[in-house]
């Protein structure tokens, strides 16, 4: 049909395509005209064809859903995405609204709220149900109200404390009786809390809020 809805949909289980097609099939002013199971399927369509709207899963095999939200854009910035997932809202949701997502749904919302989902997005507005609007709304005040270094948990603010001090991921492995990589992964955590992106940044703002001892 010439004006209806083009939805381009991205899951890697083609169960899950099918039951979100049968879904869109009931409604005479949308249609599925593109099905990826990667990401690498999902900008070939892109490429080639013309979408309303990508409703795409946050868990694909090689590049993840929210990777794929985030190239989609820098390419295709007015393409809404309405990101679909296995997780709560609390897990994920803020992830991908920050991300750019135009909406998140969990899947097994996706039988009573995708139709109202992809209307409301491809109006122009954004698709946040009741649970992600309370949760997004409890960050901001989170934000507001607590400084960084407060949103860290107990042994991310240890490692904080030992990376400011001067001390290598090898070390820090050493001290605490855990691996590198599981350094590198508390480090990562903690930039994404603080918004830092360098063990400089993070040392200057241990300083400056006299959290370690020189």
């Amino acid at each position: 049909m010439k004006d209806s809805i083009r939805i381009l949909i991205a899951d890697d289980h083609a169960i899950v395509r099918e039951g979100l097609k049968q879904i869109v099939a009931e409604e005479s002013d949308m249609a599925v005209t593109g099905e990826a199971s990667d990401a690498n399927e999902l900008f070939a369509l892109l490429e080639k064809e013309k979408f309303e709207i990508v409703v795409l899963d946050i868990s694909m095999p090689g590049k993840s859903g929210l990777e794929a939200l985030k190239d989609i854009k820098v390419m295709y910035p007015d393409l809404p995405v309405l990101i679909l997932s296995m997780f709560t809202e609390e897990q994920y949701g803020i992830r991908a609204i920050k991300a750019g997502a135009a909406g998140y749904l969990k899947k097994v919302s996706a039988p009573t709220e995708l139709v109202t989902a992809i209307r409301k997005i491809v109006s122009g507005g954004r698709y946040i149900n009741q649970p992600l609007a309370e949760r997004l709304a409890e960050s901001i005040e989170e934000n507001i109200q607590k400084p960084p270094h407060e949103r860290l948990s107990d042994r991310e603010y240890q490692i904080m404390c030992l990376i400011a001090s001067g001390k290598t991921a090898e070390e820090i492995a050493d001290d605490l009786s855990i691996s590198v990589h599981t350094v590198y992964t508390y480090r990562n955590r903690i930039f994404d809390k603080m918004d830092l992106k360098s063990n400089v940044e993070l040392t200057q703002y241990v300083i400056q809020n006299k959290l370690i001892e020189l």
